[in-house]
């Protein structure tokens, strides 16, 4: 098996991913996919932390477009990535994958609660570490916890797993001629405008010299390549 590039990393899947071809909600099919993604890094010896989103479930932004109240929705849409952590916790276990569910909102009857310190021990036994409940705090999105979270764990890289394969300079589903990029700098994307993490991620992952690297989240065994350099990918760094 290949050496891995990355030593530890951030992966960052959004709510929608786990929905597969259901229109709400989570595929359990998709979730022991992902999972086994997952497995695929432990067994290479890399170190995994994971922020997933919430969107499958439930959207804060979509209370505050109908007039209610966008502090409220947040919250509603934090609890939402438990939902989804816990479930991907249990996919990984059911593969033997020690696996530990760290929230930025207490809950302990269901999870333990985030801090830094947990989150370098729990990597130290070889547990995956996923971070649920966003950053705590209404307004920030999961990408941005995602970037936070990566600085904190000293992630060497944020892998987000996407529906394409990479970045592209419009959705390539709705413009078939969208160009592809395949190297991108973190001010490019911001300059750019381009829809790959929002501009408080980009700008966090740039600000602590985290690449980005893009691909596809369906491609099984996808993650795994890309880990040791293959596959298709589009990488953000400075370098």
């Amino acid at each position: 098996m290949s050496q891995p590039i990355y030593k530890r990393v951030l992966l960052k899947a959004s709510g929608e991913a786990l929905m597969g071809s259901q229109g709400f909600g989570i595929d359990v099919t998709v979730a022991d996919r992902i999972a086994s993604d997952i497995a695929a890094a432990r067994e290479m010896g890399v170190e995994v932390g994971v922020v997933v989103g919430g969107g499958n479930i439930f959207r804060g932004v979509a209370v505050a477009s109908k007039g209610g109240d966008r502090v409220t929705g947040d919250h509603m849409g934090m609890l939402g990535t438990v939902i989804n952590a816990l479930a991907l916790a249990t996919s990984l276990r059911k593969l033997d994958i020690d696996t530990v569910v760290l929230s930025a909102i207490s809950m302990p009857e269901i999870c333990e609660s985030f801090s830094q310190r947990a989150t370098l021990y729990h990597l130290s036994l070889g547990r995956v570490v996923i971070f649920a409940g966003g950053t705590g705090n209404p307004f920030f999105t999961t990408d941005s916890a995602a970037a936070l979270r990566a600085a904190e764990m000293g992630a060497e890289a944020i892998f987000k797993g996407t529906q394409v394969d990479g970045i592209y300079s419009a959705d390539p589903k709705k413009f078939p001629d969208a160009e592809r990029f395949e190297h991108l700098t973190h001010s490019q994307v911001l300059e750019k405008g381009l829809a790959v993490m929002d501009v408080a991620a980009v700008a966090l992952a740039r600000e602590n010299s985290i690449p980005i690297v893009v691909f596809s989240i369906h491609e099984k065994g996808g993650f795994a390549e890309i880990l040791t350099g293959g596959g298709r990918k589009t990488i953000v760094s400075d370098n």
